[in-house]
């Protein structure tokens, strides 16, 4: 284990060297991206931060959510992502008990519909959006992924999008939903609101990344290779599937984020 952890921190040395020369990175905070937030917690909480290439044009994009079981957390530039040539749009959205289902998906497929319609103001190309998360995050990417009806509203099709990255996300109707159902958290449960309820063929490219099944949370490898057998099932050729060995629920994310920007032609 500590061989591969090895191995990842000297990817992740390159990658942290790799940097696009003469690119001056920029951050806008807290920019809202919701015009319709119904009170003033979603107003505080519906805000996002654009980190990008100044002076670049037609650079790609990854809209990042946090982790935190649906119930805490907040935006953050992840560090691996930083000086890439890229632009990540970090979000923040409603959090439990605050906000109940399915209101921070609505909110995930708000800020990623604000980031087509607005990354172009920053030099970005609209045709060139990922969406990708930790936990709760690949959670959220999952469902915006999977079920349609979430971006519907903004007139985009998720298969639109450049590719999805969840990141150790439950494919099972989240625990934190059926908190909010009154329904056991340790019990199997599947309804509209689990990514394995959306199964399809034609989706946009979904790379599914998970820890080792031994270390990570109890049935999230076994839950995420499931989604990518029964997406494999009917006949769709756009997901990948890769358990990280070595890494345990949190580890996962960095190492799963060397994965992403390779997926995404970053050098």
């Amino acid at each position: 284990m500590k061989k591969i952890r090895f191995v990842i921190l000297s990817l992740s040395l390159m990658f942290s060297f790799s940097v696009v020369l003469g690119a001056e990175y920029k951050t806008i905070k807290d920019i809202p991206y919701r015009t319709d937030a119904p009170d003033d917690y979603a107003r505080s909480r519906c805000v996002l931060d654009v980190y990008y290439p100044a002076g670049e044009k037609g650079f790609k994009t990854l809209v990042w959510f946090h982790g935190g079981g649906l119930e805490g957390g907040g935006k953050y530039i992840p560090e691996l992502l930083k000086g890439k040539g890229i632009c990540v749009v970090a979000v923040n959205y409603r959090l439990s008990p605050k906000a109940k289902h399915p209101a921070y998906i609505e909110d995930a497929a708000a800020a990623i519909a604000w980031t087509v319609r607005n990354i172009g103001k920053y030099g970005g190309d609209s045709t060139k959006v990922y969406v990708g998360g930790h936990s709760a995050g690949g959670y959220l990417t999952l469902m915006a992924g999977l079920d349609d009806s979430y971006l519907e509203p903004y007139g985009i099709e998720p298969a639109s999008l450049a590719g999805f990255y969840p990141i150790s996300g439950q494919t099972m109707t989240h625990y934190t939903i059926r908190k909010e159902m009154g329904l056991p958290m340790e019990i199997p449960y599947l309804d509209k609101y689990a990514p394995l309820a959306h199964i399809r063929k034609d989706t946009a490219p979904i790379f599914i990344i998970v820890g080792q099944a031994a270390l990570e949370m109890d049935c999230r490898t076994a839950e995420n290779y499931y989604l990518f057998e029964a997406l494999k099932s009917v006949g769709n050729e756009r997901v990948k599937y890769h358990e990280l060995s070595g890494f345990d629920h949190g580890s996962v994310c960095d190492a799963g984020l060397l994965l992403v920007l390779r997926d995404m032609g970053v050098k």
